[in-house]
């Protein structure tokens, strides 16, 4: 920054508090006492059997694929419920709808029976949550911590676009990381927020995702992040703020609210028919079997959020970039959000040149809740294909029953990250392939050595891209014309007939207008 620029940003950061004064702002001399997980706690039927699992595999971890969304939410709630000791939750999203209050109902259960809560969030689409989040924190067993807080807490878009103006370079700095961990025990990590659209309850919109839930030494590797991140620098109290905060009374208004909350939701066609659909439990409650290999957590440093810090931004694209560079048969990438640029370009060029088969699935135009990023994804479309990697965009498919089939979610988007290589080397976290990722939030996962959870993921895959749920992208060369200007086909399967379109199929002229305008824009660092 030069030092000229420096007085004008001091001027417009004093207007802007001046406009906010009759707002809450950040106390950066806040405590914040270090807390770190618990040792894990065998005080149930179900903590019995992970321990006995786990010490029948040692240095293995055990995992269960959660493609399906209801019971992605189900092993959430059997989980808590089953807590003894302690439950750490972070995560992007925490949405104040049915399916947030259903989990924030069942954590205040469990701190009633005297299990410590650590609720970690980012603070980017924190609006309505906030009369929740201090009610929550105002138990004694819970804690609510915010990862990378707007220094004034007024939640309206002109405040948040005034103080992104200001101080952007560290609010577009997002935490994207996920993970559930109970007792030190089990833990689940993957792509899901919490909220209806990542559930199959929402009206809207519902996205296909996928989870892990897993038991073994990965899961103290899951706590050691957590520790890393609510102990870091970017972490405040949902306390930080000047303002009057909730008290004993407010906390029980808000019991009684989740406790209603809590029964319209089990009352509702959504929850019988989850209730019809998984007629012996979750996967959580389950005794069938678990997927074992050796596994790490990886994980980007907190300290990523703040600008400048361009280092730690690479650490988990190290690994996962070790991964590929293994490669030797094939690999399979599921990434909603995919913008590979040149450099991505060329290298997966280079694994396909040398006989690696590479297929990738992403969110169709039709498909993706983000236009901007499928403009920069199409920007690299045509010369992924000309280099030999296969593409799928997953169709939209809504006006489907909100109940999984064949273990697949009905949602409309695609919202999974995985990542599998040769058949055996498996990623599943929060990590989309496209440039905020890589160098802007900060995202975990896991790594594991698994060929029996590698064929479940591929499995998804598989499902994902058939013709009924995707389209192939292929480019169709014509006579003397070279594949990097040949047109390109999508193609479909509709009632058993398979249909091709020469533009993105199920939009509109207008809509993909925009998108082509889009990615005239120099926008692609920021997607």
């Amino acid at each position: 920054m030069s030092a000229s620029s420096i007085p004008v940003r001091i001027a417009c950061l004093a207007g802007l508090l001046a406009v906010l004064s009759a707002c809450a702002t950040l106390r950066t001399d806040v405590p914040r006492p270090v807390s770190n997980a618990l040792p894990p706690t065998v005080q149930s039927p179900l903590a019995r059997e992970a321990q006995r699992q786990a010490q029948a595999h040692p240095g293995q971890s055990g995992f269960r694929v959660l493609s399906g969304n209801t019971d992605a939410l189900m092993s959430r709630i059997v989980l808590a419920d089953h807590a003894a000791r302690s439950i750490d939750l972070q995560y992007y999203i925490f949405a104040d709808d049915a399916t947030g209050r259903l989990l924030a109902q069942r954590l205040l259960a469990a701190a009633d029976r005297g299990v410590r809560v650590r609720l970690l969030l980012d603070d980017l689409d924190v609006i309505e949550q906030d009369p929740l989040l201090d009610a929550l924190d105002a138990h004694p067993n819970i804690e609510v911590r915010l990862f990378n807080p707007f220094r004034v807490r007024n939640r309206s878009l002109w405040s948040k676009a005034l103080q992104f103006t200001v101080d952007g370079a560290r609010l577009n700095r997002r935490m994207h990381n996920k993970s559930f961990t109970v007792d030190n025990l089990f833990t689940v990590v993957g792509g899901r927020n919490i909220g209806d659209a990542y559930f199959d309850a929402g009206n809207e919109i519902h996205f296909r995702d996928l989870d892990v839930l897993a038991i073994g030494p990965i899961v103290e590797q899951t706590s050691d992040v957590f520790d890393r991140y609510w102990n870091s620098d970017a972490a405040f109290p949902v306390t930080a703020y000047d303002v009057h905060h909730a008290t004993a009374r407010n906390l029980s208004r808000t019991r009684t609210t989740l406790q209603g909350a809590a029964r319209e939701f089990a009352e509702s066609d959504y929850a019988q028919a989850m209730l019809d659909a998984l007629p012996d439990g979750s996967s959580a409650d389950r005794s069938g079997r678990w997927d074992w290999g050796a596994a790490r957590v990886v994980a980007d440093d907190p300290a990523k959020v703040e600008p400048g810090e361009k280092r730690r931004a690479l650490l988990l694209t190290h690994d996962l970039r070790a991964m590929l560079d293994a490669a030797t048969t094939n690999v399979q990438i599921v990434s909603p959000y995919f913008i590979p640029g040149r450099n991505g370009v060329e290298y997966l060029h280079t694994l396909a040149a040398r006989g690696v088969k590479v297929s990738v699935l992403t969110n169709s135009l039709a498909a993706t809740d983000e236009a901007a990023v499928h403009a920069g994804y199409a920007r690299y479309r045509r010369a992924l294909l000309a280099g030999g990697v296969e593409l799928y965009e997953l169709r939209p498919l809504g006006g489907a029953p909100p109940i999984e089939a064949h273990g697949t979610s009905s949602g409309i988007s695609l919202h999974a990250k995985t990542l599998v290589v040769d058949a055996r080397e498996v990623f599943v976290g929060s990590m989309n392939m496209d440039p905020r990722s890589r160098l802007l939030n900060t995202e975990m996962g896991v790594i594991v050595d698994s060929p029996a959870l590698a064929r479940r993921i591929m499995q998804f895959f598989d499902s994902a891209t058939q013709p009924e749920n995707a389209f192939k992208v292929e480019l169709v060369p014509r006579a003397g014309q070279s594949a990097a200007r040949a047109p390109m086909r999508w193609s479909a399967r509709y009632d058993g007939r398979t249909v091709e379109f020469d533009h993105d199929p199920e939009t509109s002229a207008a809509r993909r207008a925009r998108v082509a305008l889009m990615r005239l824009l120099p926008i692609e660092s920021l997607l």
